[in-house]
């Protein structure tokens, strides 16, 4: 597949409805397929259900501990608010949410304890490659959060050069993004050249994949990365304050080339 088909969203005539399931005390967001979205324990609802979406939030590593909880985080694909509940009520960070489809808002607000909009939350039901393409937005967020995929979860709907170069423009000096992909899928190594084009390459760092085959790609705007013993004491930082795995984050992160 080139670029130019990369461009290309991958549409349906109508988007599949939001449906739910729960199990053992989670309950699960699909889009009419057995395929999962998202997950919330019903009775934790902001603890971070998911591994993959635990590593999601590895772009805490890259931002200095002064300002990790300061700023805007974005969330491209809503899935079942799980970034965006613990972005907005763990970390207290401002919040914009974009999701294309809205049976998947209607189900969040009702299921999965979607935040109400507010000075420092909106949800907006729009195309995530219209937002970032807005010029009235670059340098607005300070970590973006990209998981785009469809209900049959083949690959992300917005993957190309120009996607990911408004996602650059879109993030502040400084700033971090966090995509989902599916390390063991063809197309991989080509979505991480397009990023790599947008970030440059030093600036993109990957993760070992999930049992399930979901990688997390990490792209940090402009400046060195960090050192690692930076990056171990902003990991410390993260587990006693959030409790969130950051040493085993930072244990799997390797250089792009590595995992292409």
């Amino acid at each position: 597949m080139n670029d130019e088909m990369g461009t290309r969203r991958k549409t349906k005539p109508e988007l599949a409805p939001a449906t739910i399931s729960e199990a053992d005390g989670v309950r699960y967001l699909h889009l009419g397929t057995p395929w999962v979205q998202g997950a919330m324990r019903i009775r934790k609802s902001l603890a971070l259900e998911l591994e993959y979406i635990q590593r999601m939030m590895v772009w805490m590593l890259l931002r200095p501990q002064t300002e990790l909880t300061r700023g805007h985080a974005v969330q491209l694909g809503l899935g079942a608010a799980a970034i965006t509940r613990f972005c907005h009520s763990t970390l207290r960070m401002r919040c914009t949410a974009v999701e294309l489809n809205p049976s998947v808002i209607d189900a969040c607000r009702l299921w999965f304890h979607l935040p109400t909009d507010s000075a420092r939350f909106e949800v907006l039901e729009m195309d995530a490659a219209r937002f970032v393409a807005d010029p009235e937005r670059t340098q607005t967020a300070q970590a973006l959060c990209v998981d785009l995929y469809d209900h049959d979860a083949a690959s992300p709907v917005l993957d190309s050069t120009a996607f990911y170069g408004d996602c650059h423009r879109l993030l502040a000096d400084g700033g971090v993004m966090t995509v989902n992909l599916f390390g063991r899928d063809t197309s991989f190594a080509l979505s991480a050249q397009r990023i790599a084009a947008a970030f440059g390459a030093a600036r993109v760092l990957s993760l070992r994949p999930t049992r399930e085959g979901n990688t997390i790609v990490v792209a940090l705007k402009n400046g060195p990365m960090p050192e690692r013993d930076t990056l171990a004491a902003r990991a410390d930082n993260i587990e006693s304050r959030f409790k969130l795995p950051a040493k085993k984050w930072l244990r799997m992160m390797r250089p792009l080339a590595a995992a292409a």
